[in-house]
């Protein structure tokens, strides 16, 4: 199996830390810390981070994994817009670039040109590789070739910060306003710095724990496990092995035990008449 083996040192060009990456993040979690001082806590500011937290982590697996990624089920135009731009709240690149880090990511999972090859350590699939220049970014054209012509992705992948300066501005205000401890620096702390300290982490532990943490289902060349902590946590992408034996399917759990929220989600838009064509997994256990 080829992910096991030992990896090559990175070339040159991608071995320099670059600094935007390594600042935002630094800051973020430090920023998140100071959040838990008395001065700014607020059970509001809590109660819109939580909320906040659901809808990214939602835009992430439903609109960016399962709609723009895999093309799991389909949705009218304006739903299809919407879930994808709650998945531009979690701040991890436009819905091109995740897009086209995420299926490169599949084509060459736990290799050398996997862009979080879990390989080549734990700490590389969770952060480092994000730190880095990321070589994947230079193939957008031949990942994306169905989302190259639509002009709604072409803008919220160059402007996908936008949401955040508009929702921020919002609720900094609006705090302000009606006098909620830690007033409009405590929302922000708590609606970004805590938010997404909480998505960063859930995310980028799919590629870590999810490579190499839990148990496997089905005899995948990758490192791929189903951690069942983590499915929870990051709205069932921790069943990350049944997800890399079928990716196409929009259901990631494979039986009762293993609850999947983001099918859930998936299962209630149907409901409503809002998504269809849904793939399924063909295979149960």
């Amino acid at each position: 199996m080829t992910c096991n083996h030992p990896r090559p040192p990175l070339p040159p060009e991608q071995r320099r830390f670059k600094f935007v990456p390594v600042f935002t993040t630094l800051f973020v979690h430090i920023a998140a810390c100071i959040a838990f001082l008395p001065g700014f806590i607020s059970w509001q500011s809590i109660l819109v981070m939580f909320v906040a937290l659901w809808l990214t982590i939602v835009g992430v697996t439903v609109g960016y994994h399962r709609l723009l990624a895999h093309r799991s089920f389909s949705a009218p135009l304006y739903v299809e817009r919407v879930l994808v731009a709650l998945g531009t709240l979690a701040c991890q690149g436009g819905p091109l670039s995740w897009v086209t880090i995420h299926r490169q990511h599949h084509h060459y999972s736990d290799q050398v040109d996997d862009p979080h090859d879990a390989g080549r350590s734990f700490w590389w699939a969770h952060t480092e590789w994000f730190l880095h220049v990321i070589p994947a970014l230079q193939n957008q054209s031949r990942y994306t070739p169905d989302l190259q012509y639509d002009p709604f992705l072409q803008w919220l992948n160059r402007y996908f910060l936008l949401p955040q300066i508009l929702i921020g501005s919002a609720f900094y205000f609006l705090a302000d306003y009606y006098s909620i401890n830690g007033g409009g620096i405590g929302m922000l702390l708590w609606l970004f710095a805590v938010r997404l300290t909480i998505t960063y982490n859930i995310t980028k532990l799919v590629n870590s724990a999810g490579h190499g943490w839990g148990y496997r289902n089905f005899d995948t060349p990758d490192l791929s496990t189903n951690c069942w902590w983590l499915a929870y946590l990051s709205f069932g992408e921790g069943w990350h092995n049944n997800h890399h034996a079928f990716p196409g399917s929009a259901k990631f759990g494979t039986s009762v035990s293993e609850v999947d929220l983001g099918w859930q989600h998936i299962k209630l838009l149907a409901a409503l008449g809002l998504v269809n064509n849904i793939q399924l997994n063909p295979k149960r256990i």
